[in-house]
This record gives C-alpha cells, structure tokens and sequence, in this order.
C-alpha cells in the first residue's frame, strides 16, 4: 500500500502498520504529523491531518 504524506510530500512507511483500515491513525516518519485514514483505495491509503505532529 501507498500513502503520501499531504504535510511533507513523503511516501510513509507503513510497514509497522500489519492490517491497516479505515479510521485507523497512522503516523508519518519523516514530519511526525498524525494521519487517519479515511479511505483505502487498491494500493492507495487516503488520510486527512488529525495532529500537526512535531
């Protein structure tokens, strides 16, 4: 699965994440920003912001 952080434009790792879903919050490694996932698509992980991060 593919997910592009919409704060820092970078792809996050979401290999620590072993089932993701809907709802879900995940967090991206490069700006710490909180991401909750809001829809998944085939390959695509859709988020929007929920937490500025660091």
């Amino acid at each position: 699965m593919k997910l592009i952080c919409p704060e820092c434009k970078n792809e996050v790792d979401l290999s620590a994440y072993s089932d993701i879903a809907v709802d879900q919050v995940v967090e991206c490694d490069v700006c710490g920003i909180s991401l909750l996932v809001t829809a998944i698509t085939g390959d695509i992980v859709e988020t929007e912001i929920v937490d500025e991060g660091k």
